[in-house]
């Protein structure tokens, strides 16, 4: 056995995060480790990583038993962490940041040459063209292209053992099958692989063995293949779910937003209409354009064209002249975009109205209140950190944060992203209301079932444009993918 956890248990106060729990790892497999956020997957692979220590229980490599006081002995064993949140330095370049801490030297002195030589052969050698220029700095990169960064640096080294938590939430269908194939290689080779997903087709596709957390507790191990989507959610949440993709009931009345002949650097002359009553779902791949096209209709980057809402043209140069339009954009990045990580769950419900730093407090009592009922926000109270809330708590708090000023149109991009199958449960809850009390839905996400499933009509984009236009149920994925990886 590669990797043995034997009744670990941590403990953060009086909150006890891990209760006993055995998990193994044998070389040359995939063990896909599942719960719901708050169950204990994260805890659990920051003890492999040394980033925290067991409180009980005993961790064995190789049959031996091991301590992994740091990170830097989770190195010297071969254990590799991808964690969700990036942990790439914005500033350095992408082969800078695949070799930091072991760059390549020439007489003491870093050999620029063959670092950006050596990335782009890595790069070459793993599949992961879309990685693009390795002398670009990371901050100029997506999100998807990040994680590809993410990716590509914990695959440069010799790992015995990969963790990947949610290492395909930005990425496209066409780089997560590259991905897979990278995976199953290295599995060939003998490394253990435990992948994190909330995506349960991908680990039914992909793993060999899975394990369910939830509260803290093991709920079983079983083969992959004796296990169905139903019975895995069960042991997931403990309860049964509804239909996983529930399309809201198209209810199209008149034409909401209009855009016409939209162009800028990022966006090639885009022209479609959306309804109330109706959610437009936008397919593409990582690189299409989908955010930039999500972010010049919410006045973050500028752009020629009209834009209609009602009928009635209105400029939009900035984020305000779009709210004051009624479009709300709940963005890709929450943590970086969406909220102030380092204040309140009521500071963020209230931001909208906050007036030269300050507002009503009974009119801040009364959004949070009403976020946290109609949103089912998870909280002990308004002074929470909203950077203690789970992944799919925080996603709601986006959401309920501009639903309270009652928008016209919504626009999501990739609003699942990175949260747990109940999580995303209650988001699409939030949709069908949405559609349901007449709003129009512009919808973006990178989880092709789910995109198809949710909306009414599809826009296929590719290289900033809308290259096709269709009702979701006459078209299957296939001829997706063919017309979005279409030369």
């Amino acid at each position: 056995m590669l990797l043995r956890l034997n009744a670990v248990t941590k403990r953060f106060g009086g909150i006890v995060a891990l209760d006993r729990v055995d998990f193994e790892l044998r070389a040359g497999e995939i063990h896909a480790l599942l719960g719901e956020n708050g169950a204990g997957k994260s805890t659990l692979i920051k003890i492999l990583g040394g980033i925290h220590r067991p409180d009980a229980g005993e961790i064995l490599h190789n049959d031996q038993r091991i301590e992994i006081h740091d990170v830097a002995a989770a190195d010297r064993l071969g254990i590799r962490l991808i964690h969700q949140e990036l942990s790439l330095a914005p500033n350095l370049s992408v082969a800078e940041n695949v070799f930091l801490g072991r760059e390549p030297q020439r007489c003491g002195l870093l050999d620029r040459r063959r670092m950006f030589r050596e990335a782009e052969q890595l790069r070459d050698e793993l599949g992961l063209p879309e990685i693009g220029d390795v002398r670009m700095r990371v901050s100029e990169l997506s999100v998807a292209r990040q994680q590809l960064v993410e990716i590509a640096r914990a695959l440069s080294v010799k790992a015995r053992v990969l963790v990947l938590d949610e290492p395909t939430a930005s990425l496209s269908e066409a780089e997560t099958e590259r991905l897979f194939v990278i995976l199953r290689q290295l599995r060939a080779q003998g490394v253990g692989i435990i992948y994190i997903s909330h995506r349960l087709e991908e680990i039914q596709r992909l793993a060999d063995r899975i394990t369910v957390l939830r509260d803290g507790h093991s709920v079983g191990t079983q083969t992959a293949a004796e296990l169905s989507q139903t019975e895995l959610i069960r042991w997931m949440v403990g309860r049964e779910l509804r239909e996983h993709y529930p399309r809201p009931p198209w209810m199209p009345g008149a034409v909401a937003l209009t855009v016409r002949h939209l162009r800028n650097a990022q966006v090639n002359d885009v022209s479609f209409e959306l309804r109330y009553g109706e959610v437009l779902g936008f397919a593409g791949l990582v690189g299409a354009g989908r955010t930039e096209l999500a972010q010049t209709l919410f006045g973050i980057l500028p752009a020629d064209g009209e834009i209609l809402v009602d009928g009635r043209a209105v400029t939009i140069r900035q984020p305000s002249d779009a709210l004051d339009a009624g479009i709300v954009l709940v963005p890709e990045d929450r943590k970086r975009k969406g909220l102030v990580m380092t204040d309140s769950l009521g500071f963020n419900l209230a931001l909208p109205w906050t007036r030269a730093g300050h507002v009503n407090p009974s009119r801040r009592a009364e959004i949070v209140n009403r976020a946290v009922r109609d949103f089912s926000i998870k909280a002990t109270g308004p002074e929470q950190p909203v950077v203690s809330l789970s992944g799919g708590n925080q996603q709601k708090v986006v959401v309920a944060k501009w639903m309270e000023r009652q928008p016209k149109i919504l626009i999501l991009d990739e609003p699942t992203r990175g949260v747990d199958v109940g999580a995303r449960e209650e988001m699409f809850g939030i949709i069908r209301r949405a559609v349901e009390q007449g709003m129009a839905v512009l919808l973006i996400s990178s989880d092709l079932p789910e995109v198809m499933n949710l909306s009414h009509r599809l826009a296929l984009y590719r290289d900033g444009r809308i290259v096709h236009e269709t009702p979701s149920q006459a078209i299957t994925a296939e001829e997706v993918m063919a017309e979005l990886t279409r030369n």
